[in-house]
């Protein structure tokens, strides 16, 4: 495994950030670490680099351990963090030369890095008179620049227009394809286009830990459905493959059925046979955003 983690637990004061967390990645797999702010991915990253300690639990990178070999684990990762540091005075490739240096990096990779990343029109500028996108830029060749075998991104795309959104986001999948990478990231459509496999954190726990094909291939469908007038769960439950009622806001509702077959017909049928009207009747693709707000909210 390139990424072990053993229920790892993380305490500032009275609040506890992790709670018992346990996963593991395979090298060449992209993994979308998702949750709302305050969920606990920024700690789990941190605690992955050596950055901070855990209160209780055991993790490697690399094989690595974090706690015992912490040397051997910084030299074998590439780190984004979420507030990127850079040194504002420092040209671009003044900046990198900076870094290579301290990993013993030949001077060719510099250049190497600066064309993979999309730094080269600004290269010869200062960082400070860069754009927040070209900052992530820097960030991100930073984290490149010694080859390692795993990447951790935390936000790695913020700031970046829609352009430089697609060039990073196929860098990231690229770099995918040798190393490991796992990623945090609020934009869904992100996980969807670059990551194998998706953990979802809430609350610092687990909530899910799936592959985006598991997520494809599921049978689920929401329909978001509004009659003329109220109708009592136990009535709705009468619906085949229906999992789950809400009751969103005076006569609509969100159902959810556990199957593919287009069930607004039945919906449809059902309220015929109970002297209902149906004012409003809409299938609504599960896909991970529903997926994500089902599980954090």
């Amino acid at each position: 495994m390139s990424i072990a983690v053993s229920n790892i637990t993380k305490v500032y004061g009275e609040q506890k950030a992790l709670n018992n967390i346990s996963f593991s990645i395979e090298k060449g797999e992209i993994v979308g670490f998702l949750g709302p702010n305050g969920a606990g991915k920024s700690t789990m990253m941190k605690i992955l680099t050596t950055y901070i300690k855990p209160s209780s639990g055991k993790a490697s990178v690399n094989k690595y351990d974090i706690g015992t070999e912490k040397r051997k684990v910084q030299k074998s990762i590439g780190y984004l963090p979420e507030h990127n540091p850079l040194y504002l005075d420092m040209y671009v490739k003044e900046y990198l030369a900076f870094n290579a240096g301290i990993y013993n990096i030949p001077k060719t990779r510099i250049k190497e890095i600066i064309t993979l990343t999309g730094l080269t029109p600004e290269a010869h500028k200062k960082i400070g008179q860069l754009s927040k996108g070209y900052r992530q830029r820097v960030g991100l060749a930073t984290a490149m620049l010694h080859d390692p075998d795993v990447l951790i991104l935390d936000e790695p795309t913020t700031g970046l227009d829609p352009n430089q959104l697609t060039e990073i986001r196929e860098l990231i999948k690229n770099a995918g394809k040798n190393k490991t990478v796992l990623l945090s990231t609020h934009i869904m459509q992100e996980v969807e286009a670059i990551c194998d496999r998706v953990i979802v954190i809430n609350k610092g726990q687990i909530v899910a830990d799936k592959k985006l094909s598991q997520l494809n291939d599921e049978k689920q469908q929401v329909i978001f459905v509004e009659f003329d007038y109220r109708v009592e769960d136990i009535l709705l439950k009468e619906l085949p493959h229906i999992t789950t009622i809400k009751n969103i806001a005076g006569f609509a509702y969100e159902l959810h059925f556990n199957t593919d077959k287009d069930m607004r017909p039945a919906i449809f049928d059902f309220a015929q046979e109970n002297g209902l009207k149906t004012l409003q009747l809409n299938h609504k693709h599960k896909n991970l955003e529903t997926l994500f707000r089902e599980l954090t909210s």
